[in-house]
């Protein structure tokens, strides 16, 4: 496994291939989302000095298929996103 810096100069060039299958009829989707704790500077700030700083949270929300459990949407917003409004978009 190579370290970290190398990891991040081969991302750049790095190309994925994600294979796709279509559906055969309707999509029945199931939508949910799950929060994701944010750590960065503002964690390390609230463990050293209190809880002076708050914590940051994204939320992910995931378009299931019902029939095959393969995940077919993924959309991450901020905290203070439901489910509702972000339906279309998935």
């Amino acid at each position: 496994m190579p370290d970290h810096s190398t990891a991040c100069r081969r991302q750049r060039t790095l190309q994925v291939k994600i294979g796709y299958r279509r559906s055969n009829g309707p999509l029945h989707l199931l939508i949910d989302s799950t929060g994701i704790p944010f750590l960065g500077e503002g964690e390390w700030k609230r463990k050293k000095h209190g809880a002076e700083y708050g914590r940051q949270w994204r939320r992910a929300h995931l378009g299931i298929d019902a029939e095959t459990l393969e995940i077919r949407a993924v959309e991450v917003t901020g905290n203070g996103v439901g489910d509702a409004p972000i339906l279309p978009a998935l």
